[in-house]
C-alpha cells in the first residue's frame, strides 16, 4: 500500500512539474451535416435491431461533417472535420445514442490539433451536451464540455449545428508546437 501511494505521488509530481499555468479556450464553430444525396456526410453502417420501444436500437453510424467558422457555407471558411461514430444504445424511448467524436482541425490557428468528445445523447430534442475528454497538439489534456444546437437547415437534406465548446487544458512543453506535423509520430 505504501509503495503504491509513493508511486502515485511520484507520477503526480512529475506530471505537475513539467506543466505550467493552465489555459481555457472557448470555441464557437459550426458543423455542416448533409443527410442524403451524393454529398452525404452521415452514413448508417449497421442496421437497427428493431427491439423494444425504440426502432433504432442497435443502429451504428458514422459521420464526417464539415467544421466551419460560420453558419453559411458560402461565407465561411472550412477549418476542419467533425468526425463521429454513433450507436443507438437505448431500448426505451428516448433512445439514447452513444457518441465518440473528434474535431480534426485542418486550417486556422489550431491546424494539426484535435479535440475529442465522448457522451450520451438522451433526447432527440436539442441542444445536446457532451464531454470534452482530451485532445492533441494545442489541446493536449483538454477537459470540458460541448453544446451542439441545430440553428439552420439550408436545404431539406442538411442541417447546420452551432458548436459551443469550453475546454481547459494544461500547458506543457509538448503544447508549444503549432505546426501540423506536431501530431505525426516518428519512430527510428
Amino acid at each position: 500500500m505504501t509503495s503504491s501511494c509513493m508511486l502515485l505521488s511520484l507520477v503526480f509530481l512529475l506530471a505537475t512539474s513539467s506543466a505550467r499555468a493552465g489555459g481555457f479556450k472557448h470555441l464557437h464553430l459550426y458543423m455542416h451535416e448533409t443527410f442524403t444525396g451524393p454529398n452525404a456526410t452521415l452514413f448508417p453502417v449497421v442496421p437497427p435491431l428493431h427491439r423494444g420501444d425504440n426502432a433504432r436500437f442497435g443502429m451504428v453510424g458514422v459521420l464526417d461533417d464539415e467544421l466551419r467558422d460560420g453558419p453559411d457555407p458560402r461565407n465561411s471558411s472550412l477549418i476542419g472535420r467533425f468526425q463521429s461514430l454513433f450507436a443507438f444504445a437505448g431500448l426505451v424511448t428516448p433512445p439514447g445514442m452513444q457518441t465518440a467524436t473528434s474535431l480534426v482541425f485542418t486550417a486556422g490557428e489550431h491546424a494539426g490539433s484535435t479535440l475529442v468528445m465522448v457522451g450520451s445523447i438522451v433526447s432527440s430534442e436539442g441542444p445536446y451536451e457532451t464531454a470534452v475528454v482530451g485532445g492533441t497538439g494545442a489541446f493536449r489534456m483538454a477537459r470540458g464540455y460541448c453544446v451542439l444546437k441545430a440553428v439552420w437547415s439550408p436545404t431539406p437534406e442538411s442541417t447546420v449545428y452551432e458548436v459551443n465548446m469550453a475546454a481547459g487544458f494544461i500547458f506543457t512543453e509538448l503544447n508549444k508546437c503549432s505546426s501540423p506535423t506536431c501530431n505525426k509520430a516518428s519512430f527510428s
